[in-house]
């Protein structure tokens, strides 16, 4: 995984690099998500558009991880939308979605819980298995949205 952490760290910083809106980079700081577990920001936000970090379902109260796929993929969301909202965005804007899943074969019950968050336009989605994700959480969480 330590390979497509790098490419998909290449692929945002070129998607960051060609924003017009804005030279200017902001960090985004949620105190309603977990705190960060390493060396980057909940999202950082390049003109009108917000790219999150990946989020897993640890709850922010306690920095624990919910228990089984359906509480994570709720928590992950949650904690995703709460950093959207403040970096003054929200679910509806988001244009791309990237998931990752310790087991494909969660992918039915993921997908229930994730079209509640998305009622209206559901935005553009890749989904892979991978082998270990922090904490050894059951899914993960990353996306790509505009601010309002």
């Amino acid at each position: 995984m330590n390979n497509q952490i790098k490419i998909a760290l290449g692929v945002v910083l070129l998607m960051l690099a060609s924003c017009q809106h804005s030279k200017q980079l902001s960090v985004v700081s949620s105190e309603r998500a977990p705190k960060v577990i390493g060396p980057y920001s909940h999202a950082i936000k390049a003109g009108d558009m917000v790219f999150t970090s990946g989020q897993i379902g640890l709850s922010p109260a306690t920095n624990t991880l919910a228990d089984g796929i359906s509480a994570q993929t709720h928590q992950a969301l949650d904690n995703l939308k709460a950093i959207l909202e403040d970096a003054g965005s929200d679910m509806a804007h988001i244009a791309n979605v990237t998931v990752y899943l310790k087991n494909l074969d969660d992918y039915a019950t993921f997908n229930d819980i994730y079209k509640e968050y998305f009622p209206g336009t559901k935005p553009a989605r890749s989904a892979v298995q991978v082998a270990k994700l922090p904490k050894d959480a059951l899914v993960e969480i990353e996306c790509v949205a505009m601010t309002k």
